[in-house]
């Protein structure tokens, strides 16, 4: 108090007037001087009383001045009491910013009291210079909410308040006054008017509107282009999420999360409901949409809009039946309702959405509309998921599913019981199913639901009803689809249930109910070990069943095999019921029970038990008839396999194979995207990953990291390659080996630089060739049987057995059976290490042979080895063989020695022609694979030494028996082989010939492969660099892997027509496509991913891919890789086809076309899409950009949409376009590169503003993507950003949009980097002219004296 009293006598004694004064004022003269010394002294007055104070008692004072300042009715007493209270602020007694807010929180200002209003603002105006900028951000807001007092209709007296609140508002705003960074300013007023809620004072409105409209070009300039109307490729689940992250979506309102209050365009804004609503759509997508909404399976989330774009799905699937014709063929729509119910489904099922909530939003879509074809169909997805849910949730959740039935069943009469032998029909019958499923609920609850049965569906139901009744004969499965109907509509009635699905099982089971029967005497055969039923329920029963009685099978059938298993019976399975098991394993809806208690129930229960024929006929069966299973559950097997491979009772030569090589196709078969994020969860114990003694596996892992490293590009940089150094690092320790220069140089440099640093020394073969002749004197000169075995099968002495085994072929033409006995005793699992010496001495031995008939009769020693004694199988030698690691000449001998032993003896050749001839890969289609499977193996019965050998010798009293084989043979246990053998081919082109003729020979199998479009595309791709001058070759490769599937694919399933004449034509024929063609496979992936089918339809369930748009971009890279002409051209075209063919493409189609080849460019290699980096540094150093001629502004000329709508000249934003649709689909290895472009392809050349502008607009959309995957990548652009400005500040006179680029400065300061890079920057914007020192003041922390001095 003591100042504000102190305060009010200094006032008074201001205002103070002697009252002679007062009495003779029109007489008096006043002398100016003495006015002023009066002034003077009051001012010291004020000085004295309030400096030395603390903040909170000079506040006080002011407020005191203040409210004695407002009740001067006196303009000129009022005008001098606040010019001494701007003294004081000038002379630093008080605070700027403490007194304006002063002003700003007085109570007496308000606008009615006009002088102290205006002369306020005035004062405010003239002092709040010396405010910093978080003050100045403060007293706009103080400024903003005085402007709201004042009321909309002016008279002519309120103008000039609002004139001197206008004038510090201008101030304020004013850019080259920099009172603080305009984008606190544009910050502010967009969180103070969001979503056009709440307007300013009309008044003010020009000023903030234009302000913000300032920053559009800020906005712009980080806005990907087309951003939007951008769509994915959905892949197969297991994800990284960094290959998410560009999609992500705000679960609540779908929009995209965009950093900054920006007036982004509207567009931007909006909700991606398109992007959701496409992803949904594409079969295999729910764990994309997981990821792209942040949902997770453990938090049981709702999430409203996922909701509504599930209803307008439906929606689309009832207009598309409302259009087909009623025909007996699967229909196109057909897929999708088969899609929705199990989207539907899964989304219901872990709560992301409601059912009831859905069933009411469809009613309210329906209602007045007239859709009713497929009504049916709807009613199917939705009996799918009541059956299976109604037990467990209540009643009222699924009664307004009767609100749908009235509307869309307006019939009177009742519906005829439709045709039961077709499929259809168990759609028909689905509103009646649901009824029943209903009526049963409410008497099992003790309700009522008041509705009996309608009369429409009278017929329906006493169909049912009869067919259901215990007096009925017999139930069993005919061709018809009575069963399914009894199954679907029973399913939770137990007492009718039963009998329907006992049937069913009958059908895959035969008579085998208990394990009682007696075992099969072993016989040559294996397939033949197999009994009961052979013909599998067809997809067309199986998909005919709802999913509540498909999991009732799939339940009864594991329970089946555990019994079985734990039973220790040698009783083999059914072959129907192997093969409706793996069926039953596509359909995702029953994950849980499917492919999840597979891996976690199924597989560890027969493994303890010892079951060993069920466990070698459940690993077949997932080698052979298993697809789409996410990546977590193959990683999850391949180390249950290792744990297993270590069992002693799995030491047996046939589980041991099928264990390899199952484990093998795991291994080869991961994605390129999955390999990271899937082996990196069990980086703490890598062990788990790789094989204790298996060298091959390990090798094939090395393999699939390099390709995966290559195909993602993130093998190059040493960050991205250090999460696999502790599984490299196992692997060296478990299986220590070395790898061949040629195999090495296609490495990328991470995994070259490990196996250069951890070199194993290589063995001396001279010594292994002495060590064989030394063994085989000790054979040929011990006579005891005991004796011998003891001695060549002690473990720890060198592994030469096999060595020794040949060399006595090759000498004398016969085996010993104590061979056999020793075989036995060293057992499947050590035997590999006698085949890898076996291997490395088969290569010197050839190598240093004489050639002609010797070689003969050193290849025919080997085949002897493999057809006749069985000793090792044709795969395993094969693999060893192409993976050990030899050099020069000697590799070019081992190629030679695989290309013998494949070719040169018929056995191998004529299996392959056999198989290939007989058998069709598409095993779902079929309903006889067991007769061919056996008709094959009696042909070629395969047996395994020693045990096949031993068990025919030992009669039925042996110890060994055969496991039944129901899958599997030489041909297709090969099949990953040859993927290994093709890629060792290719890294070494003096044995290119070979190639082709092994290709010739054996392409054909290439049929079974259950990846080929994939596997080409990952050799093209990784083998890009040795392929580049060898079209032939490529040529020759695509023909082999795709031709030999002509005979089963529709034509038209991959190549282009255009592609299929160039195979045809003779080798030496050059084709260098036009740029129609690149335009032609462009629009192929438009239209597919329009939702227009471009490919025969096909069933996605059982194809490599998990759909059509997968599909069409990796065969058309395919193609695009294979065309014979250089990466550069391919790359050039790519880009052509929008720069110059936008001319032919449909306006409003553009976008789609842009992300297309966005799409194409980031799956290929990089020498194809570094040619947008030559291209992007070729339009930054045109002409036009040196000197800027055009009317438009830049920033007009590289905004897609203003070139595209008014046709202006659109190089620039195109060229823009194209890169940021690259960037967005690449991985985070190929954007990785962009700093390193920058600094050195963009750093060297930009020198005018119009260029630097240029490069902002295209790294600017992408600083958000690095900041959450690779922040260092900000940092170096932001440098190089910095480090161009200055370049261009010195090399330009007069700079036209210092404002957009230092808004666009402080965007990345306040999103990004902070002040983390505070010393870098400061030193950079000190040497710039003062106009931007004084626009980044705030960035690198200068005052203005500083600024003014330099």
């Amino acid at each position: 108090m003591a100042t504000e009293s102190q305060i009010t006598n200094i006032v008074n004694d201001i205002l103070r007037v002697e009252s002679i004064e007062e009495a003779f004022s029109c007489y008096l003269v006043h002398r100016p001087e003495h006015e002023t010394e009066k002034i003077t002294g009051f001012q010291q007055d004020l000085q004295n009383a309030l400096s030395g104070l603390g903040t909170e008692q000079q506040e006080a004072g002011v407020r005191q001045y203040l409210v004695m300042a407002a009740s001067m009715t006196n303009h000129s007493r009022l005008t001098l009491l606040l010019t001494l209270l701007e003294n004081l602020v000038s002379n630093n007694i008080l605070p700027a910013r403490m007194v304006c807010e002063c002003i700003l929180a007085c109570e007496k200002l308000v606008y009615q009291q006009g002088d102290f209003w205006i002369e306020c603002f005035n004062l405010i105006r003239r002092i709040i210079g010396g405010v910093d900028y978080k003050g100045v951000r403060e007293i706009m807001k103080g400024c903003r909410e005085k402007a709201q007092t004042i009321p909309t209709r002016l008279n002519a007296s309120v103008i000039p308040q609002l004139k001197a609140l206008e004038n510090v508002i201008e101030y304020i705003f004013d850019r080259n006054a920099c009172l603080l960074p305009g984008y606190f300013i544009v910050n502010e007023i967009q969180k103070a008017y969001p979503d056009n809620k709440n307007w300013p004072h009309w008044k003010l409105a020009y000023l903030l509107s234009s302000f913000v409209e300032s920053f559009r070009p800020t906005a712009q300039m980080v806005s990907i282009i087309g951003h939007s109307k951008m769509l994915p490729v959905v892949e197969h689940s297991g994800y990284a999420d960094h290959l998410i992250n560009p999609w992500k979506l705000d679960p609540t309102t779908l929009k995209f999360s965009l950093k900054g209050n920006l007036p982004y365009d509207r567009e931007l804004l909006e909700r991606q409901t398109g992007l959701l609503r496409y992803v949904l759509e594409q079969p295999y997508s729910r764990d994309m949409v997981c990821s792209m909404l942040g949902l997770q399976k453990q938090h049981k989330q709702r999430c409203v809009a996922l909701e509504e774009q599930l209803v307008e799905l439906v929606i689309i699937a009832m207009e598309r039946s409302e259009t087909e014709t009623e025909t007996d063929d699967v229909t196109n729509s057909h897929w999708l309702w088969l899609h929705l119910s199990s989207q539907l489904i899964y989304f219901v099922l872990f709560q992301f959405a409601s059912f009831p909530n859905i069933v009411l939003a469809l009613h309210d879509k329906l209602a007045g509309r007239d859709l009713r074809r497929g009504r049916d169909h709807l009613m199917w997805v939705l009996l799918q998921f009541i059956s299976g849910s109604i037990q467990r949730n209540p009643l009222n959740n699924f009664l307004p599913v009767l609100k749908l039935y009235d509307l869309l069943y307006p019939e009177k009469e009742s519906l005829p019981v439709p045709d039961f032998s077709k499929a259809l029909c168990t759609h028909q019958m689905a509103m009646t199913c649901i009824w029943i499923h209903l009526l049963k609920k409410a008497q099992s609850d003790h309700l009522n639901i008041h509705r009996p049965i309608p009369l429409t569906l009278k017929g329906h139901h006493e169909f049912l009803q009869h067919l259901v009744m215990p007096n009925n004969p017999a139930l069993c499965m005919g061709s018809d689809y009575r069963i399914a109907l009894l199954c679907n509509a029973y399913s939770t009635n137990q007492e009718y249930f039963s009998r329907p699905m006992a049937a069913l099982v009958e059908t895959i089971l035969g008579t085998q109910k208990g394990p009682q029967q007696p075992p099969l005497p072993p016989m040559a055969n294996n397939a033949a070990l197999a009994n009961g039923p052979t013909t599998p329920l067809s997809m067309s029963i199986l998909d005919s069943l709802t999913v509540h009685s498909k999991m009732s099978l799939i339940h009864s059938i594991v329970t089946h095999v555990i019994k079985l298993a734990q039973a220790k019976s040698n009783m083999a399975l059914a072959p129907a019921l192997v093969e409706t098991y793996s069926r039953l394993l596509v359909y995702t809806e029953i994950e849980s029970l499917g492919i999840k208690g597979f891996i976690s129930q199924l597989l560890p229960t027969v493994f303890k038990s010892h079951a060993w024929g069920i466990l070698y006929t459940l690993l077949e069966m997932f080698s052979y008839r298993m697809h789409h299973i996410q990546p977590h559950y193959r990683v999850q097997l391949l180390s249950h396999l290792h744990s297993l491979a270590a069992v002693p009772q799995t030491n047996q030569t046939q589980l041991h194979l099928c264990v390899e090589s199952t484990a093998l196709r795991l291994i080869t078969g991961l994605g390129s995207a999955e390999v990271q994020p899937q082996l990196s969860r069990f980086l703490s114990e890598p062990k788990t990953l790789v094989s204790a003694e298996s060298e091959e596996l390990n090798r094939a892992l090395v393999l699939t990291l390099a390709r995966s490293m290559h195909v993602t590009g993130t093998g190059s940089d040493a960050l991205s390659g250090t999460w696999c150094k502790d599984l490299l690092n196992t692997i060296m320790q478990n299986t220590p080996h070395s790898w061949a220069n040629h195999t090495l140089q296609c490495f990328p440099p991470v995994l070259n630089e490990f196996f250069q640093q951890n070199n194993v020394s290589r063995e001396n073969k001279q010594q292994l060739k002495k060590a064989v002749e030394e063994e085989y004197r000790n054979w040929t000169s011990m006579n005891n049987e005991n004796d011998i075995i003891a001695h060549f099968s002690v473990p720890g002495t060198s592994p030469l057995f096999l060595c020794l085994l040949w060399k006595i072929i090759l000498e004398t033409e016969r085996i010993s059976p104590i061979a056999y006995k020793v075989l036995e005793r060293i057992g499947a699992r050590a035997l590999s290490a006698h085949l890898r010496k076996y291997c490395d001495y088969l290569v010197f031995e050839f190598a240093n042979s004489g050639g002609g008939q010797h070689v003969n009769k050193c290849v025919d020693a080997i085949n002897d080895m493999i057809w006749k004694y069985n000793i090792v199988t044709i795969d395993r030698l094969i693999l060893c063989l192409a993976l050990r690691t030899q050099e020069g000449s000697e590799a070019q001998v081992c190629f030679f020695i695989i290309q013998l032993l494949l070719l040169k003896a018929a056995e191998f050749r004529n299996r392959v022609q056999e198989f290939v001839k007989e058998n069709s890969p598409e095993h779902w289609k079929q309903s006889n694979w067991h007769e061919k499977h056996l008709a094959f193996h009696r042909k070629y019965p395969e047996k395994f030494a020693p045990e096949g050998i031993l068990e025919q010798t030992g009669g039925p009293s042996s110890p060994y028996h055969s496991l039944p084989v129901y899958f599997g043979n030489v041909c297709l246990r090969f099949l990953p082989v040859f993927d290994i053998v093709i890629h060792r081919y290719l890294e070494l082109p003096p044995v290119t010939k070979s190639l082709e003729t092994l290709l010739e020979h054996l392409g054909c199998l290439y049929k079974f492969h259950d990846r080929p479009v994939t596997y080409l595309y990952n050799t093209l791709h990784y083998y890009e660099r040795k392929l580049r001058d060898r079209p032939p070759l490529k040529r020759r490769l695509v023909s082999a892997v795709l031709g030999s599937l002509k005979d089963i694919r529709p034509p038209g399933w991959s190549l282009s027509e255009a592609y299929q004449t160039y195979m045809k034509q003779n080798d030496e024929s050059s084709w260098v496509p036009e740029l129609d063609y690149y335009i032609r496979l462009v629009r192929r992936i438009v239209d597919t991913m329009s939702g227009k089918p471009q490919f025969p339809t096909t069933d996605w369930r059982f194809n490599e891919f998990p759909n059509p748009a997968a599909h069409a971009l990796y065969v058309t890279c395919v193609e695009l890789m294979a065309v014979p002409v250089t990466p550069t051209m391919v790359g050039n075209n790519l880009l052509d086809v929008v720069s110059k063919g936008y001319t032919v493409i449909p306006y409003n189609q553009i976008h789609m076309w842009i992300n297309s080849v966005g799409l194409i460019m980031a799956a290929l290699p990089d020498s194809y899409w570094s040619v947008l980096h030559e291209r992007l540094v070729e339009v930054m150093t045109c002409p036009q950009l040196m000197q800027w001629n055009y009317r438009n502004t830049p920033f007009q000329l590289y905004n897609f949409s203003a070139t595209h709508d008014s046709l202006l000249e659109n190089k620039f934003s195109y060229t823009l376009a194209l890169a940021h649709s690259m960037w967005h689909h690449a991985g985070v290895g190929q954007i990785a590169t962009v700093p390193q472009f920058v600094k050195e392809k963009v750093h060297p050349v930009v020198k005018t503003e119009e260029q630097f502008l240029f490069l902002c607009h295209l790294v600017g959309p992408f600083l958000q993507r690095f900041n959450t995957d690779r922040p260092r990548c900000v940092m170096e652009l932001t440098v190089e950003l910095y480090e161009l400005l200055e370049q261009v500040d010195k090399n330009v006179t007069h700079m036209n949009y210092m404002d957009p680029i230092c808004d666009l400065l402080y965007h990345i300061k306040y999103m990004f980097v902070g002040d983390m890079m505070k010393n870098e920057v400061e030193c950079i914007i000190r040497k710039l002219r003062p106009a931007l020192q004084m626009r980044l003041r705030f960035i690198a922390h200068l005052n203005i004296e500083e600024i003014n001095a330099s």
